[in-house]
């Protein structure tokens, strides 16, 4: 049976307009009335209804993510972060995995605009969705630029490529290779190669760029490509602009006889928890990944609080090295 408003005003021994002021923080009551409203709500399980809210004015509390896939350890854990901290802040979450599909997310955008959300955090990298500066909410970014009005939080891509490749040649390599996604415009790893090749300039070295082009989910199409770059190419040294990448590299090295780090250097890009705990031997560039759940929640709650307050179009947060055993 559904639990109605009244059912709450006849429990708590209120009337039903008090168990609305109570939900909507509408007008002056007493604590002893909030509480024994509360508890008759929990006592119920009555959830209020945050579309009626919503249509009312009121904010739903409810936020939506849009990510490629949270199967990747990186916004696995950065969809995590942001969903604790919205909650600890008494916002709930609609997870929306776009699967690098933008027909799919744009499906999203508009279902979450029907669905009254208060604001949209969107990580997603899919290219051509204008939908995002057409829909009237509260919108900021992860990491790749969606409209002019719409603010950029992401790490300092072009540092840590730069970082990588001088990590790589502090320790003896010159042969210098990476290994990075399709060249797709606006992809953070673009400007992780940047600073790969920025690197290389200055130090007068031939760049050996390689594109895989295949999807996250072909595993086994990608350590194809990295085994035929490790039996065909003159290297002594892998950037992989990502660290599943450099786990499929440093596994393919282990089935080659290739030894890691006399033989060939490897170091990854992202950092997380998982790849911490359960490949600690990688060396990697790691991504400040409480920093951008903070920063990305609190710059949306300016905009849903302040729909009108001035924020900056890009905020860049600094990488830093975890040295492990590959390079």
């Amino acid at each position: 049976m559904v639990v109605k408003l009244t059912d709450v005003a006849k429990k708590a021994g209120v009337s039903p307009t008090t168990v609305s002021r109570v939900i909507n923080n509408y007008g002056s009551l007493s604590k002893k009335t909030i509480d024994k409203v509360n508890q008759a709500m929990k006592e119920l399980n009555y959830q209020p209804n945050s579309l009626a809210r919503s249509l009312q004015g009121k904010h739903t509390q409810l936020i939506g993510l849009i990510f490629p896939t949270v199967a990747n350890p990186f916004f696995g854990e950065l969809v995590e972060r942001i969903e604790q901290k919205l909650f600890d802040l008494g916002y709930r979450v609609i997870l929306c995995d776009s699967a690098n599909n933008k027909e799919k997310e744009r499906h999203y955008i508009n279902m979450l605009a029907a669905n009254k959300v208060d604001g949209i955090i969107a990580g997603a990298h899919n290219l051509g969705i204008t939908e995002y500066e057409d829909v009237e909410l509260p919108i900021v970014s992860f990491d790749r630029f969606l409209g002019n009005t719409i603010p950029i939080i992401g790490s300092d891509n072009f540092q840590g490529g730069y970082l990588a490749t001088e990590t790589l040649y502090v320790r003896g390599a010159r042969k210098i290779a990476i290994l990075t996604g399709s060249h797709e415009s606006n992809s953070p790893t673009n400007f992780r190669l940047n600073g790969y090749l920025n690197f290389l300039e200055e130090h007068e070295l031939t760049p050996k760029i390689f594109h895989i082009q295949t999807t996250a989910r072909s595993t086994t199409l990608k350590n194809l490509e990295i085994k035929h770059i490790l039996e065909t190419e003159d290297i002594d040294s892998l950037f992989c602009t990502d660290d599943l990448t450099a786990i499929l590299a440093y596994n393919q090295c282990q089935q080659l006889k290739i030894n890691v780090p006399e033989q060939l250097k490897i170091i990854g890009y992202d950092g997380t928890k998982f790849v911490q705990n359960y490949f600690p031997q990688l060396s990697t560039i790691a991504q400040p990944m409480a920093d951008y759940a903070d920063i990305l929640v609190d710059l949306l709650l300016q905009r849903i609080q302040n729909p009108e307050k001035k924020l900056e179009k890009h905020y860049l947060l600094p990488v830093k090295l975890i040295q492990g055993q590959t390079t």
